[in-house]
Formats: C-alpha cells, structure tokens, sequence
C-alpha cells in the first residue's frame, strides 16, 4: 500500500474508533445535541418577543443560522477533549507501535466530530421546521450553505484538536466549547449589531462568526449576501491551515 492510501486507511479506522468512543459518552452526545435545541427555545419564546431585529420576518428565522454555528461548537468541544484523553491515556504511544501517524490520528477526531455536527444540525434545522422556520433557499444557495457550515466544522474541528493537544486535562479541553459559545454573542446571532453598544461595534463587525451568520442567514432566506460568503471562507480557510499546522507541530512536540 502506497504512503498516502496507508495515511488514508489509518484515518479511516481512527474515524471510526472515535465514533465508538462517542456513541458511548451519552451524555456528552445529549448535551452537545440538546443545548442548541434548548438555547434556540429560549430565545424564540421567552426572549424573540423583545428583540427588533428590523427584517419583518419571524425571530425564528434570524436566529436559527446563529444555531447552526453553536452546533458546531459544542460539538467540537468534543474533539478537545477526546484528543486529550488520548494524550492523557497513553493510548497514543501504542497507536504509533502500530505505524499510525499523528495525521490520522487527529483526521480520526476531526471526521468524528464533523459527524456528530451534523446529527446535531440535522436536529436544529428538524426542531426549527416544526416551531417556524421557513427556509426558501434556491438550490445552488442550499449548496452554498452547506458547504460554508462544513468549511466551519472542519475548521473549527481541527482547532479543537489543537487546543487538545495544547491542554494537559480533559476538562480543561472542554472549556473550549465556552469560548466558541463566547464569539456568538458579540455577533449577529441573537440580534443586530447595530443595536449594541457601538464600541463593541468593531469587534463584532470583523469576527469570524459574523460573516458566517449572515451568509446563512441570507442563502437560506433567499436574501442578499454580498461579498459575505466569501469572507467567511477566507475565515474557514485560515483557521482551518492555521490549526492544521499548529496541531501537527504540538502533536510532535508531545510525543518526541
């Protein structure tokens, strides 16, 4: 078998190790899936009501693509922390007495957590249909959409192995989710950024998050979006080489 097919191959057995291992943590699967649902609840019923988001239409539909990214989110929080077990288990030096390298190891983690998110997208976009959203996408614009949210999770995916690595705990990995949590409220998820204080103004208008949120937020809508998409690609796109080679190095510099 050639170098590449080998790579391949382990990536795939890696892959599939970690979605056993997942299947297992109930409980971290019930909260990755249902914490989206639940946020999504609360601000469509108790706080939507409150919001002027200027649009006209349903609350519902200006914050399910804010959703979508909190999915992506807790879920890679995941990858954070089944990259640190196995750092933290040992596991990872008999894996290699194998000849699986590190690059399979940690796509492993990435596919299974790309996954898992989208189980739980499948879920929001399940429990928004039924409370309101009315999604009217063209099918090149479906297309679009989905193809930036993946951009996202393997993006933020591979940076959640990377903060694996970097961390010593499994719980300390798990504080990842919080940050990812963190960026979506200085944003257009939940309202416009028009209507917060304005020297926040700068921050929000040139995160990651952001353009993200409205690119869905208008392919889905069939609205306008601009120059947005691409924007938000330039951002999957960096962090995605970015995270890659600081994973690669920090696996080497753990298991010299």
């Amino acid at each position: 078998m050639s170098p590449a097919g080998r790579v391949l191959n382990n990536s795939l057995v890696m892959t599939a190790r970690s979605t056993r291992l997942s299947s297992r943590n109930v409980d971290a699967i019930f909260t990755s899936l249902m914490l989206p649902v639940m946020l999504m609840l609360i601000f469509v019923y108790l706080f939507g009501g409150a919001i002027s988001t200027g649009t006209g239409d349903p609350y519902v539909a200006y914050v399910v693509p804010g959703v979508l990214l909190l999915c992506a989110g807790f879920g890679s929080s995941g990858t954070a922390v089944g990259v640190s077990e196995d750092m933290k288990g040992g596991i990872i030096d008999r894996l290699r007495s194998l000849d699986v390298g590190g690059r399979s190891i940690l796509a492993g983690h990435v596919a299974s957590s790309a996954v898992r998110n989208i189980v739980s997208t499948v879920l929001v976009l399940g429990v928004a249909l039924l409370i309101g959203f009315r999604p009217s996408p063209t099918l090149p614009a479906a297309l679009a959409a989905a193809g930036l949210l993946l951009a996202f999770i393997l993006a933020i995916s591979w940076l959640a192995a990377a903060v694996g690595l970097l961390t010593r705990s499994p719980e300390a990995a798990g504080a990842f989710s919080f940050f990812m949590m963190f960026l979506t409220y200085p944003s257009s998820t939940f309202a416009p950024i028009a209507t917060m204080p304005p020297w926040i103004h700068g921050f929000a208008y040139n995160q990651p998050v952001t353009p993200l949120i409205e690119s869905l937020r208008g392919l889905l809508l069939n609205q306008p979006v601009g120059t947005d998409p691409w924007v938000a690609l330039g951002w999957c796109g960096g962090i995605l080489l970015v995270a890659v080679g600081v994973s690669g190095r920090l696996f080497r510099s753990r298991t010299a």
